[in-house]
């Protein structure tokens, strides 16, 4: 058995002191936000807000403004559009978000994703009959990064292609009208992990953002505030909200010509914003003297109008009042709040930037939670909108679905995505019809939704037939692999093997033997691979030791899918099993990292409002993992029909009894733990719901009995 450890890190007082005092957090959230290493500022930012107006501004992509121009002039043109997608959960949400928005423009738009065996990408083929059909514009979603010589093929008959997606450039990029990738070097994008209905849904927002008003529009907002004998003026440009340049100067009242300073040249020509016309022209005239005189548009009045609660408050109050400011850097807090406040007055004015377009952020939750997006930065509030949309069943052609998951009118959350959403959807693109999901998904009529969703029931069906099969083939095969690399790591290959099951098959030897798995099938073309891990070996970075023979490779750290040709198989079976010698037996152990333990007090079911204050969870921020010490194990039993091997308890805390599960931990019972024991747990907290009754539960992720449980780094409680 591997071994494991629990582990807390320390954390400085300090810090939570100052994380409580900034953002007004109780003394467990601050210290969990400490542990994991959140920073102050732009990054705390998206722990705490849920505002769409704090994600990032798409028109901050190089290329967005281009992109848009050119699907514009298609749309109203009436040219021919295409979207090629992906056949993954990311690529399926992608294609129809995009298809959705083109139409709603009035677009003359079709769409297409893999078949059968058909490659990754855009192939000539599918070029060719585009071109037939009189084609004059591809929109690529979740795929067109790699795609050089097709692209340039397809420039070639007179077709131009935009591209939108998050994959890892090469050196030689697309002849592409545009390219959205947050990943491509020189993108001018801050957060490089959208998925790729993430980037879909950026182009979205920008595309709307054109037919608002604001669109090109260049506007200058100023403040100017009393120094030492000085005047300071603050100025910023923006045009699409973005801000372009940014001037303070420290004027010396009638010392210098107002167009010999650095600020003239700023407002010349411009429209200027101000919040309270009146003072901001006192101070503009002691600057620059009273004869002069320039032009300001009072906006205090249409924000009061939008938001009445901030009728009457001053510029200063504002600072003190707006949320933005808390995450500010540098000193121009009164500036950086009134173009805060005048962005959120955008949004207001514009339905679908905001609450239209929060709708379509329920596919954005799917597609970049089934693709492994890390769930930090804006991922954050994209996925928590998605969640709460899903969870009002606003897209119609979702319900019957949802209905026959059973999650109907319950509070979902990234694992109901990760357990009851994604594999469904999956099941079709793994089985080489992803055409049947981006058809549900699309469908506007409630008897095929029903025909739809019952095909993607059978088909998951057939994908679980299909990995119990290749299990029992691929076991004898991995325990072999496993055996002869001295317990190292699993490779293995298999003629029978269906592509669309690789990575399953790969994360059920992992969990099984605790090494990094890969599986292998074959095609006809090519070999198509599938890679997972621990946290110990990081899968993208070890495939990249093979770049040199693999036709193509991607993931995340634990995660990863590559392909190579038929010829290279041995050579890279060989080098893989040499490079796993590396990987040394001893690092491959079990490490819990613990949030907060928590008082037996403390053990109350408001705990649950924690977890789920911190939520989303996902790649790079897992739930809550909480200690308990001294619980009792009142009730203990085994669960499992054919596979008896889970256990369910109840555990006393004193004022409280919990149920709990403990998973693949029957052979546990006795050895470890007995009913009636006192126990050190480590557990998450979440809500069960079981024929329509909804209680929370523990899930037990280690055990011990009381006084036997070592932490690496020991502190106090939370």
């Amino acid at each position: 058995m591997r071994e494991v450890r629990w582990n807390k890190r320390p954390i400085h007082k300090e810090y939570v002191q100052e994380l409580q005092e900034t953002f007004i957090l109780d003394p467990v959230t601050a210290s969990i936000l400490a542990r994991r290493g959140v920073a102050l500022g732009e990054e705390m930012k998206f722990y705490l807000e849920t505002d769409l107006a704090f994600l990032h501004n798409p028109f901050l992509f190089e290329d967005m403004d281009s992109a848009v121009e050119r699907v514009r002039e298609a749309v109203e043109q009436q040219q021919l559009i295409r979207i090629f997608g992906d056949r993954d959960v990311d690529g399926m949400t992608s294609t129809v978000l995009m298809v959705q928005a083109l139409k709603e423009a009035g677009a003359d738009v079709s769409w297409s994703v893999p078949s059968g065996d058909e490659p990754y990408g855009i192939t000539r083929t599918n070029i060719d009959a585009f071109a037939e059909a009189g084609g004059s514009l591809i929109i690529t979603v979740d795929c067109g990064i790699s795609n050089v010589e097709e692209i340039a093929y397809a420039e070639s008959l007179g077709i131009e292609t935009v591209i939108l997606d998050h994959h890892i450039p090469s050196a030689q990029l697309p002849p592409a009208v545009a390219i959205i990738n947050p990943k491509m070097e020189g993108s001018g994008y801050p957060f490089q992990d959208l998925a790729g209905c993430g980037v879909a849904a950026k182009f979205i927002w920008a595309f709307r953002f054109s037919y608002t008003k604001f669109y090109h529009q260049e506007v200058v907002f100023l403040h100017a505030r009393p120094g030492n004998d000085t005047v300071i003026i603050e100025a910023a440009l923006l045009e699409n909200l973005v801000e372009l340049e940014r001037v303070v100067e420290e004027v010396n009242p009638g010392v210098l010509p107002p167009e010999q300073s650095r600020i003239w040249n700023l407002l010349i020509g411009r429209e200027i914003l101000v919040y309270d016309q009146a003072q901001e022209h006192r101070q503009l005239k002691s600057a620059f003297g009273p004869q002069v005189e320039i032009g300001l548009v009072d906006i205090a009045p249409e924000i009061w109008r939008t938001f009445p609660q901030l009728q009457g408050t001053g510029l200063v109050q504002l600072v003190r009042r707006s949320r933005s400011i808390r995450y500010a850097a540098g000193d121009a807090l009164e500036l950086d709040a009134l173009i805060s406040l005048f962005t959120a007055y955008v949004y207001r004015q514009e339905p679908s930037l905001s609450q239209t377009y929060g709708d379509l952020l329920d596919l954005v939750a799917i597609g970049t939670v089934a693709d492994l997006m890390p769930m930090k930065d804006e991922n954050r509030i994209l996925v928590r909108h998605g969640l709460a949309v899903l969870h009002q069943q606003k897209r119609t052609s979702l319900r019957t679905f949802l209905f026959k998951r059973g999650l109907a009118g319950k509070q979902l959350s990234t694992t109901d995505i990760g357990w009851q959403i994604s594999p469904l959807l999956n099941a079709s693109g793994r089985l080489g019809v992803p055409e049947i999901a981006v058809e549900l998904l699309l469908s506007e009529d409630a008897q095929q939704q029903e025909e739809l969703t019952d095909k993607l029931v059978e088909l998951n069906r057939q994908r679980k037939r299909l990995g119990d099969d290749a299990w029992t083939r691929l076991f004898p095969k991995a325990d072999k692999s496993y055996t002869a690399s001295g317990e190292r790591m699993i490779v293995v290959q298999d003629r029978q093997l269906n592509r669309g099951i690789t990575g399953i098959i790969a994360s059920r030897l992992m969990n099984k033997f605790n090494v990094p798995s890969i599986v292998i099938a074959h095609l006809e073309d090519k070999l198509i691979g599938s890679m997972r891990s621990s946290k110990q070996v990081h899968v993208k970075d070890f495939l990249s030791q093979f770049e040199d023979i693999l036709l193509d490779y991607g993931g995340h750290q634990c995660a990863g899918g590559f392909s190579l040709p038929h010829g290279m198989l041995e050579d890279f079976i060989q080098r893989v099993q040499e490079q796993g010698l590396g990987i040394r037996p001893s690092e491959l152990f079990d490490q819990y990292e613990i949030d907060a333990e928590v008082p037996l007090r403390m053990m109350t079911p408001e705990l649950i409002n924690l977890v789920e204050r911190l939520e989303p969870y996902g790649e790079d921020h897992p739930p809550l993992l909480f200690l308990v010490r001294g619980v009792v194990i009142d009730e203990l039993s085994i669960m499992g029909n054919t596979d008896p091997q889970h256990v369910r308890m109840l555990v006393s805390t004193g004022t409280h009894k919990w149920p709990a599960v403990f998973w693949r931990s029957a052979d546990r019972i006795s050895r470890d733990f007995s009913q009636g024991d006192r126990v050190d747990l480590l557990f998450r907290l979440g809500r069960n719901y079981f024929r329509n009754t909804e209680t929370l539960q523990l899930t037990v992720l280690d055990i011990h009995r009381n006084a036997d449980a070592i932490l690496t780094n020991s502190a106090e409680s939370v």
